[in-house]
């Protein structure tokens, strides 16, 4: 605190420790650099990319908290400690990068033209990052007045006839499930809601971890209506499959999900440059003035093959058409006659069937490992990186493993699922939640149930050595349900 006081003097904030006291953490993180011998300037660029937009005066003084460290330590030890960090030549263009961040560039790079938030942790640093760029790609950035708000100005945008998405965390997205109905119902284009999941119910741990909302994502809202669930396991998933969710809004007409964590959301990951050639944009079937010259009056809501009407965007001529959240005929008239509800409903929820057909496989599931293994792991989300790396201590120690990650909730690709779990010697589930959610999904739609679940819900995500220990104390020792607890 010492250190942390004489940055704070040099500052003029010298009588306000108890306010920066959290600015001890900067303090031994600057101290940490110098001990491996690092380079500072790198180290107060990334301080500063981290405080931002608002924040950029915050961020300046963090960088003099770490100095203050830094310069501590190498007056205190000099060259006693034994390791060294260096930076490594290398002509590969490599990036240092947060989920929040590469969902953010997936929404510049897929033409969003209107995100809509309410501040929440940890979903708001995306939003933040968004606003720091938002005149570079034509882009608004709307705080609402709470998460209400939120989705049904973003699904209004959506039906305005732009690409449009939302952002929040567990409370926000409950705040959300009607007008996410309302979307469904509607049959509009999106929007596209990214959920950051943390540690509920309630505020639960604001801060921390957790995978515990998939089961509410597919089931928020009353009634019934299509909706898409993803979701990514890395960074790079979280790019890619974000700027996919917007391809399937508008191709499908329904809102998606895309699912990831605080973890994900928060960690930093050096990789490599995304590959944007053959990201292409798809905004479905959109009816053209000339399209509609001559023709009777236009039917919004028609009844098509696949379920999936054409549409218009708003100020086309002859395209003007009625949307309620009641019930409708294709002209978007309400109504209650039983014979259209029944082809209503049926032409929306087909939407469901189409996306899993229409879909690649190899965006819907990974496999990871040989074809047979003494035991196959199954998990999602965050957990993929701690369980690829566990997977290599687990064959040192005589274990063969495979892995098989679910990407895509809804559509759920139970035909696969099936394929490489129904001749699996043991499944073991791993999941951040208390009662392994992805397992019941896959009981639900497979009847294949796990033989063995290693779960964490303390807030923290799975390290590397809780696989090892977590998979081994389940499959050596017979023990059907593992609780990790390590902080």
């Amino acid at each position: 605190m010492d250190v942390l006081s004489e940055a704070l003097k040099e500052t003029g904030h010298d009588k306000e420790l108890s306010k920066y006291q959290v600015m001890a953490n900067t303090v031994a993180f600057g101290a940490s650099v110098a001990l491996v011998d690092y380079s500072f300037d790198d180290v107060a660029e990334a301080i500063k990319e981290s405080f931002s937009g608002r924040k950029a005066a915050l961020g300046e003084l963090n960088v003099k908290a770490a100095r203050h460290g830094y310069d501590y330590m190498r007056r205190t030890f000099k060259d006693d400690f034994p390791y060294r960090l260096h930076p490594i030549a290398s002509q590969e263009r490599r990036m240092l990068i947060r989920a929040v961040q590469a969902v953010g560039a997936a929404k510049f790079r897929a033409g969003c033209a209107v995100q809509t938030y309410y501040p929440i942790t940890p979903a708001t640093d995306e939003s933040e990052y968004l606003e720091n760029h938002q005149k570079e790609y034509n882009m608004v950035i709307v705080q609402t007045e709470d998460e209400i708000s939120a989705v049904l100005m973003a699904t209004g945008a959506a039906h305005a006839g732009v690409r449009a998405a939302t952002s929040t965390s567990g409370p926000g997205f409950s705040l959300m499930a009607e007008g996410l109905g309302w979307a469904g119902h509607t049959e509009a284009p999106g929007p596209v809601v990214i959920l950051y999941q943390r540690a509920g119910p309630s505020t639960g741990l604001p801060t921390r971890t957790e995978q515990g909302d998939l089961q509410f994502v597919l089931h928020a809202g009353h009634g019934e209506f299509p909706r898409m669930a993803i979701a990514p396991g890395d960074v790079e998933e979280c790019f890619y499959d974000t700027f996919d969710a917007f391809n399937y809004a508008e191709r499908f007409q329904m809102p998606v999900i895309v699912i990831a964590d605080k973890f994900i959301a928060s960690s930093y990951r050096t990789i490599p440059m995304f590959n944007t050639s053959e990201l292409r944009i798809e905004r479905g079937q959109i009816l053209t003035e000339s399209d509609l010259a001559g023709k009777p009056l236009y039917k919004r809501y028609e009844f098509t093959p696949l379920g999936v009407s054409p549409r218009v965007l708003p100020g086309t001529r002859g395209g003007i058409f009625h949307t309620t959240g009641d019930e409708h005929d294709e002209f978007g008239h309400i109504t209650e006659n039983s014979e259209v509800r029944i082809k209503m409903m049926q032409k929306r929820m087909h939407k469901i069937q189409l996306a899993a057909e229409s879909i690649a496989d190899s965006k819907k599931i990974k496999f990871f490992g040989p074809e047979t293994a003494d035991v196959t792991l199954v998990g999602w989300g965050s957990t993929k990186g701690a369980i690829l790396d566990g997977m290599q201590d687990l064959e040192g120690d005589g274990i063969r493993c495979n892995f098989l990650q679910v990407r895509y909730m809804s559509p759920f690709p139970d035909k696969l699922v099936t394929r490489y779990l129904s001749n699996a010697k043991r499944r073991v589930l791993v999941e951040n939640n208390y009662s392994g959610q992805l397992g019941a999904l896959i009981r639900e739609h497979t009847g294949i149930a796990m033989d063995y679940k290693v779960l964490k819900y303390n807030g923290r995500p799975f390290s590397q050595n809780e696989i090892y220990e977590g998979i081994k104390e389940a499959v050596r020792n017979g023990v059907k349900e593992v609780v990790m607890a390590h902080a």
